[in-house]
């Protein structure tokens, strides 16, 4: 089945933003940058330039990913988050919903990833060339169907939620990669970024910016 990229009409909803940074809720279905092709190159990014010309990239999330997303309005914000980002002092929190019943409470999936070459963008398990991936994670709501599940992870490897929980046999709902059968029958992937806690690159304070998921 070919892919047709539909993004939503609608305008970035802007969180925070100041001379430094600019942080919005990015809508599920919208590339955070250009893709391959002139179809592709409503973006994000580029919708946020109209406003605030000087925006420069610091993180992604997943085209079909909603939420939290910052970017960097000067370069010495881009290096100070970049490097954030880098050593692990970002602090991320996700909400998913993924198939049937997690039985325990917290866990932690600590399985490291590399591109799937022959099926990219799919990435893979693999404990002799990977790069080290690991994720936390607590069960919010369990039924026998599907669990709501809050995930938090310690590297940004790419699509490390999506394979992680796939790997646990609990793929996220509405994965089109990742899960399978009435798993993958979403009207979206059910993944929502939902908090993000940085340092301001100029002042040094912690800040937390947060938005409930649609789902």
């Amino acid at each position: 089945m070919s892919f047709t990229y539909a993004p939503p009409p609608d305008p970035p909803v802007i969180l925070h933003d100041d001379h430094q940074i600019l942080v919005v809720d990015k809508p599920p279905g919208l590339l955070s940058v250009p893709g391959r092709g002139e179809d592709k190159s409503d973006c994000l990014i580029n919708r946020l330039r109209g406003a605030f010309p000087t925006v420069l990239l610091v993180h992604r999330l997943d085209m079909d990913t909603s939420g939290v997303m910052i970017f960097a309005l000067t370069p010495h914000a881009q290096r100070d988050l970049s490097k954030q980002f880098e050593e692990r002092r970002v602090k991320k929190t996700y909400l998913a919903r993924v198939a049937g019943r997690v039985t325990e409470k917290t866990g932690t999936v600590d399985l490291p990833l590399i591109v799937d070459w022959p099926n990219r963008p799919r990435q893979k398990v693999d404990h002799a060339e990977g790069r080290p991936a690991r994720t936390d994670w607590r069960v919010v709501k369990a039924t026998d169907q599907e669990t709501r599940i809050r995930l938090m992870p310690l590297t940004g490897r790419s699509h490390q939620l999506r394979v992680h929980m796939a790997e646990t046999g609990h793929p996220i709902l509405g994965d089109p990669l990742y899960a399978e059968g009435e798993a993958a029958n979403h009207s979206r992937l059910m993944l929502h970024a939902e908090a993000l806690r940085v340092k301001h690159p100029e002042s040094g304070v912690q800040m937390t910016f947060s938005v409930k998921a649609g789902f």
